[in-house]
């Protein structure tokens, strides 16, 4: 098996390799790699004490960020180590404030492992959320290095739980302990004789609540909304976008939408604007009319969405109609309904909205149509959404002070 497992390293060496040469994302992630040793080793004192933090892309750095900042908080004389597997969690944030080295991980092999290890010497290793590479939970676990994964989530599909799982397995073996998000990812581990295992929950609840409570007036949105209510639709792919559009073009009404969508190039943004057919503003184009005087809001510049939330009455979750949803709490954590697209059974956090009776899933326009249209009509249904919300939030926030107090090192 370990013959098999470098032969796709190998292979997926080669793969990249070959996209970088017409593909962005293929070419960071092959140059982003080269000359790590040296720069590493330039980058990291022999004397320092370091705790590596392991990310595979953007969401889940997002997941690790509460343990990270707490962790630099409880102990502030410990070197943060933060690498990254793919590109786009990497390259935005490589600049990240709270880690003391940023970097990119080098593939999974025996030399590569061993020289990282070796250069790095961590104290300890906290991989978050999923990726399991074989060389480098070997070599920490062959030096004592006591390693944690967190917020991680396991599903019956996984090859651990399949009948050619065995080797898979050892993998689990390297860790010291196991914070996973579920009561059902504890019993699938304890299927296959893993106990070392404590449901924690999802850190990502603490983040949404600390970034509620540090969001941010914008003085544009206000302007916009006024009396209004409003719909905001986050993280929007062309499939959401044509549900939304349809609606507004067949069903005039009072509403106010803020649109942000996932791809913000401008040959897009100009063609969402245009399919519009009604008054349109784009948020960094805040002077082509009076903002109180458009019905669309375009939100075409990042990293405010989470407190955009905030102004709306409900919000639309894109995502659904593609490989799976974006980011409901960011959303739900202001207490208001979320509705989103058919794809979401492999995120927990949306299917326990939808339980609690504060989330509808939707798989057409008109089913979109019904669901606005009850959350317009229905006042009473926002002001229990967002009693729903609270307790929600209060009951699954606390992840982050549960795997700090069980971290030894």
């Amino acid at each position: 098996m370990v013959f098999l497992y470098n032969l796709g390293i190998r292979i997926y060496q080669i793969l990249v390799a070959v996209a970088s040469l017409y593909n962005k994302k293929a070419k960071l992630f092959r140059n982003g790699r080269k000359g790590w040793e040296k720069r590493l080793r330039e980058s990291i004192n022999k004397t320092d004490r370091v705790v590596w933090f392991h990310c595979a892309s953007l969401g889940e750095f997002e997941q690790g960020r509460p343990v990270i900042e707490a962790f630099r908080s409880k102990y502030p004389d410990i070197k943060i180590l933060l690498t990254f597997f793919s590109p786009s969690g990497y390259e935005i944030r490589k600049n990240y404030q709270g880690a003391d080295y940023i970097c990119y991980l080098p593939l999974d092999t025996y030399w590569n492992s061993k020289k990282f290890i070796d250069i790095v010497n961590p104290i300890a290793t906290i991989f978050v959320k999923y990726e399991f590479w074989y060389f480098y939970l070997n070599g920490l676990k062959k030096r004592g290095i006591p390693t944690y994964v967190i917020s991680a989530i396991f599903r019956p599909e996984q090859a651990f739980f399949k009948w050619y799982g065995g080797w898979y397995c050892k993998f689990l073996a390297n860790f010291k302990h196991l914070f996973v998000q579920n009561e059902k990812s504890k019993e699938l581990l304890a299927s296959i004789g893993v106990s070392n295992v404590t449901v924690a929950g999802d850190t990502r609840f603490d983040r949404v609540v600390a970034n509620a409570k540090a969001a941010k007036a914008i003085t544009l949105i206000e302007q916009f909304a006024g009396n209004s209510k409003v719909l905001v639709a986050g993280s929007t792919w062309p499939k959401d976008e044509e549900v939304i559009i349809e609606h507004f073009k067949t069903n005039p009404h009072n509403l106010k939408l803020i649109i942000a969508p996932h791809e913000i190039h401008e040959q897009e943004i100009e063609k969402l604007r245009n399919s519009f057919g009604i008054k349109t503003l784009r948020y960094t184009k805040p002077d082509e009319c009076n903002p109180s005087d458009a019905q669309v809001l375009i939100i075409d510049t990042i990293g405010i969405l989470s407190s955009v939330y905030r102004y709306g009455h409900f919000a639309y979750i894109g995502g659904g109609f593609g490989v799976g949803i974006h980011n409901t709490l960011e959303a739900a954590v202001f207490g208001i309904p979320v509705v989103f697209g058919p794809n979401y059974s492999r995120f927990q956090e949306a299917v326990e909205l939808i339980e609690i009776g504060s989330a509808k899933s939707i798989t057409d326009l008109q089913e979109f149509n019904n669901s606005l249209e009850f959350y317009i009509s229905s006042n009473a249904e926002s002001i229990n959404a967002k009693k729903i919300n609270e307790g929600f939030f209060i009951k699954k926030s606390g992840a982050t002070d549960e795997i700090l107090d069980n971290i030894s090192f």
